[in-house]
């Protein structure tokens, strides 16, 4: 019998909860007009907004598909006075390095700041999209991380779904890990077995369902997020004809009754939602200040033109003390069913 290879928790990896020390966040430059109907310049207006408060407390990491395509966007950084942008070029589908990209984990037996990271399989939210499948080989194809060891897992997963603390838990929802358009042959126990194995965490920590609007299957990082060790800010809808009301309230009532890995609750912040962000059509989109992004100095903040925005800010700026909060526009970035934190990947410094 050929024997399993070591795990990342069994030779002292653990996946480092995001406000901790960046090297770099991850972006793929914003380019598919089907994402964005009509609106891949107010994406790329978000995106060099999220860089120029990101670049100068950490390096952004940017996928560009060509020489072409680095040269008219290094152009634009320069005029946009947005410096510290590593260019890589590496052929991506869309944009949602987040969920394709590598997941980095840290902290070996020999070397307690050894960054290296899972290469999870990325199937397009559960095949959804066939044209997006060839991002499942980014990871492979990121020439700056391949000095780093890597871990092949083989499941599929998407780094949205899953939420850290840092201090032994993740946090996750039953609609998306457990869909069988993911891993259709695993349940729940062996689901649980790899995210210990492979985060290096203690416990798994389930909520049911996602918002409304959400192509993903209820990706964690839109409904609750994580914003010290013990403090888990919670998306609230109060208005009972909003359809996120019911499943907000729901998800509620279960963070309340968690425990951390000591066995202490957590301490619940409500977090507003944005009300009704809906396309042309009607049909909702998945508009949530819960896709933040916590930088080395910074917390990027979505904004949706709606009053919450103000109130929303202030909730993270409170929780987030020493970063500064900057609101970016996302009305329009949304239409590709997500925003700041599912477009971006941070990588922990090896200190």
């Amino acid at each position: 019998m050929i024997p399993l290879a070591p795990t990342p928790r069994e030779l002292g990896f653990s996946m480092p909860a995001e406000w901790e020390p960046h090297e770099a966040t991850w972006l793929a430059w914003p380019k598919d007009p089907v994402t964005w109907p009509d609106r891949v310049p107010k994406a790329e207006a978000a995106f060099v907004e999220m860089m120029r408060a990101l670049t100068p407390h950490e390096r952004v990491d940017l996928l560009v598909d060509d020489a072409a395509s680095e040269a008219k966007v290094r152009k634009r950084l320069r005029d946009e006075g947005v410096d510290n942008v590593a260019f890589h070029r590496v052929r991506t589908a869309d944009s949602w390095i987040r969920d394709y990209g590598p997941n980095f984990v840290k902290g070996g037996q020999k070397n307690k700041h050894e960054v290296a990271y899972n290469r999870w399989r990325f199937n397009a939210w559960g095949g959804k999209y066939d044209t997006l499948l060839p991002d499942d080989g980014i990871p492979e194809r990121l020439p700056t991380i391949q000095r780093l060891r890597r871990f092949t897992p083989g499941l599929v997963m998407e780094g949205g779904s899953i939420e850290v603390n840092g201090a032994g838990t993740v946090l996750t929802t039953e609609q998306c890990l457990l869909n069988k358009n993911r891993n259709p042959t695993l349940r729940r126990p062996a689901i649980e077995a790899a995210l210990r194995d492979h985060l290096g965490v203690e416990q798994v920590l389930w909520l049911h369902e996602g918002i409304v609007g959400d192509d993903t299957d209820g990706h964690i990082d839109d409904i609750a997020r994580f914003t010290d060790a013990n403090t888990i800010v919670a998306a609230v809808e109060p208005d009972e004809a909003e359809p996120n009301h019911a499943i907000l309230e729901k998800n509620l009532a279960a963070l309340k009754a968690m425990r951390d890995a000591r066995g202490k609750p957590f301490r619940i912040v409500p977090l507003p939602m944005p009300g009704r962000v809906a396309t042309d059509d009607g049909e909702p989109l998945p508009a949530s200040y819960a896709n933040f992004y916590i930088g080395n100095k910074v917390a990027l903040v979505p904004a949706f033109g709606h009053p919450n925005d103000r109130r929303a800010a202030a909730v993270l700026g409170e929780r987030l003390p020493g970063r500064k909060v900057v609101p970016i526009r996302c009305e329009d970035l949304v239409w590709g069913m997500g925003t700041i934190h599912c477009v971006s990947q941070q990588q922990p410094a090896a200190v």
